[in-house]
C-alpha cells in the first residue's frame, strides 16, 4: 500500500483519486465557506493551516493550545498536539443556520459528508472550552441539531450530505436500499444512533445548555429508541436491507441485504461496523455495550430536560434487557478466561477479534460502557496481543487494524485508545512514541499504516484521529502531566 491511497475512506482513489474529491467538495458550496475553494488538502505542509485559511476560530482553544503546549516538554509531540487538536475547528466545520438556529456540518475531512459517528467523536474534545466560549457552544449545538435533523431524514444512515439536497456519495448511487434525500451513504452502524446522545448528553452535563433539546430533538430521540427496537428482529427482520455491487466482501450484506440470521435474543442488530465494514454476525458487542450507555443517559434527558417519563422508561427498559442479554450472550470463554465477544448471532456464534475503530472492545471504558472490570482486563489482554487476528506489530510500531485496510496496516486510533484506557505510565509512553512514528514527520495523525514503514499510509486528511489524539494529550495533561513534561515522551 503507498501513500496514493491517503486520501481514500476505502477507495475514494479507485473512483478517481483528486478527481473525485474535487468532484465530492462543491457539495458544501451552498454553505459560507466552501470547501470547494481549494479541493487540495489543508493539512500537505505539515502545519496547521493560517489563520486566515481556519474555518472556524476559537480563544478558548487558542489560549487552551498555548496552556497544554507548555507543559509538553517533547517538541515533536508538542507540535503534533497544536496541529491535531483544533483540526476539526480548523479543516472541517461548516458553521450556518437553519430556521435561525445553529446549524453546522462536520465533514470527516477528505471526504465532503458528514458520518453521525465521525463528527460527534470530533466536537467531543471541546466540550469543556465551550463553556467559556460562547461562539464555540453554539458550534456545538449546532451539530446537535444537524444530527437531530440526520436521524429524522433516516435513523439507518451513517452519513449525510453537507448539503441536503445534493446527490449521495458517487460510491453510493447504486446501492440496493431506500435511499433517502440529503443521505450520503446507507450503512446502517448501531454506533450512528449511540455518539449522538452521548454528544448531547456531554453538552448538557458540560455547558448547562438545553436549547437544542427541542420537540424535533425529542422527536428524534424517539426515532432512536424505535429503531433501535425494529433492529431486536423480534418480529422480523425489520425494514431496512442493504446490497452493494463491490469487489470486497465487507462492502455489502449477505442474505438479501439483511446479514446473517440472528436469534432474537434481546441484543440489537447491526448492519455494519464503526469501520463501515459488514458484520459477521449482527450483533456487535462493542455497540451493544455503548447503546446500554447512551440508553441510560437519554433516559436521564428525557426525565429532566423532556420531562417524558414514558421515553426514559422505554429508554431504560431496553437498556436493561440489551445490559441482561450481553452478560448472557456476549460472554465467550478462552484459556485466558472469559471475554467479550466482538460479535455474535444469539445462537452460540462468536467473533474473536477486535477492530480498530470506535467503539471496540478496547474503548468501552472510554465510552464508559465496560460494566465488568475484571472482564475487560482479561479482553484487552486479548485483543491487544496475537491471539487477536486483527493486531500486528512490526518494525514501525503495534496495534490494532481491521478489514477495511487490511493485513498488516495498523490504526492509530487504536494507540490512541490504549493510551487513553491504560493506568501504565509504561504502556502509556509506549503508546505516544509509536504514535510519534506513526505520523512520518507529516505532523498529523493518519487513518492506517503499514507495521513496519509509517510512510505507508492512508489518509493524510482524517480530523477524528487528529482530534482524537489531542483529547489524548489534553487527558494526559490533567491526568499525568509528568508523563509530558520530560524531553522525550
Amino acid at each position: 500500500m503507498s501513500p496514493a491511497r491517503m486520501f481514500s475512506r476505502r477507495n475514494l482513489f479507485e473512483i478517481g483519486g483528486m478527481t473525485a474529491l474535487a468532484t465530492l467538495l462543491p457539495n458544501m458550496a451552498t454553505r459560507s465557506v466552501s470547501a470547494a475553494d481549494d479541493p487540495v488538502s489543508p493539512v500537505a505542509n505539515g502545519e496547521r493551516p493560517e489563520p486566515a485559511d481556519r474555518r472556524f476560530r476559537s480563544e478558548a482553544v487558542e489560549q487552551y493550545l498555548t496552556e497544554i503546549r507548555a507543559r509538553i516538554g517533547d517538541p515533536e509531540l508538542a507540535h503534533l498536539f497544536v496541529n491535531c487538536f483544533p483540526n476539526t475547528l480548523d479543516t472541517t466545520v461548516e458553521p450556518g443556520t437553519f430556521e435561525g438556529k445553529p446549524d453546522t456540518v462536520v465533514i470527516t475531512g477528505d471526504i465532503a459528508a458528514m458520518w453521525q459517528r465521525d463528527s460527534s467523536a470530533q466536537v467531543w474534545p471541546y466540550l469543556d472550552l465551550a463553556r467559556r466560549d460562547e461562539r464555540l457552544r453554539s458550534l456545538i449545538e449546532g451539530v446537535i441539531r444537524r444530527q437531530t435533523r440526520h436521524i429524522l431524514i433516516d435513523p439507518y444512515a451513517n452519513a449525510f450530505m453537507a448539503d441536503l439536497n445534493a446527490p449521495p456519495l458517487e460510491w453510493s448511487r447504486h446501492d440496493q436500499t431506500e435511499m433517502k434525500q440529503g443521505v450520503g451513504e446507507r450503512k446502517y452502524e448501531l454506533d450512528s444512533l449511540c455518539y449522538p446522545i452521548r454528544l448531547a448528553h456531554g453538552y448538557w452535563k458540560r455547558t448547562g445548555g438545553t436549547q437544542p433539546f427541542n420537540a424535533q430533538w425529542h422527536d428524534a430521540m424517539r426515532v432512536v429508541v424505535r429503531t433501535m427496537r425494529e433492529q431486536q428482529r423480534k418480529h422480523g427482520l425489520g425494514p431496512y436491507h442493504f446490497q452493494r455491487t463491490a469487489s470486497t466482501p465487507t462492502e455489502t450484506l449477505g442474505e438479501k441485504g439483511y446479514g446473517n440470521p440472528v436469534n432474537p435474543v434481546g441484543l440489537i442488530a447491526s448492519g455494519f461496523r464503526p469501520s463501515d465494514d459488514a458484520c459477521l454476525f449482527p450483533f456487535l458487542v462493542p455497540a451493544n455495550l455503548f447503546a446500554v450507555t447512551s440508553l441510560r443517559q437519554l433516559a436521564e434527558m428525557s426525565a429532566a430536560i423532556l420531562h417524558d417519563s414514558v421515553l426514559a422508561q422505554d429508554a431504560s427498559s431496553l437498556a436493561d434487557e440489551v445490559e441482561t442479554a450481553l452478560r448472557q450472550y456476549a460472554i465467550a470463554s478462552t484459556p485466558q478466561g472469559s471475554i467479550w465477544a466482538y460479535e455474535v448471532d444469539g445462537f452460540g456464534s462468536h467473533a474473536l477479534v477486535d477492530d480498530a475503530n470506535v467503539p471496540s472492545l478496547l474503548a468501552l471504558p472510554y465510552l464508559k460502557s465496560s460494566p465488568d472490570a475484571a472482564l475487560y482486563a482479561r479482553t484487552r489482554a486479548f485483543v491487544w496481543s496475537d491471539r487477536n487476528s486483527w493486531f500486528f506489530r512490526g518494525t514501525a510500531g503495534e496495534g490494532i487494524g481491521g478489514p477495511h485496510e487490511g493485513a498488516g496496516m495498523i490504526w492509530p486510533m487504536s494507540q490512541i485508545i490504549y493510551a487513553l484506557t491504560s493506568d501504565s505510565d509504561s504502556e502509556t509512553r509506549k503508546a505516544l512514541q509509536m504514535l510519534k512514528a506513526s505520523s512520518a514527520g507529516t505532523g498529523f495523525i493518519h487513518e492506517s499504516y503499514f507495521k513496519d514503514d509509517p510512510k505507508q499510509f492512508t489518509r493524510a486528511w482524517f480530523a477524528w484521529a487528529n482530534t482524537l489524539f489531542g483529547e489524548l494529550i489534553a487527558h494526559l495533561a490533567t491526568t499525568r502531566p509528568d508523563l509530558l513534561k520530560s524531553a522525550s515522551a
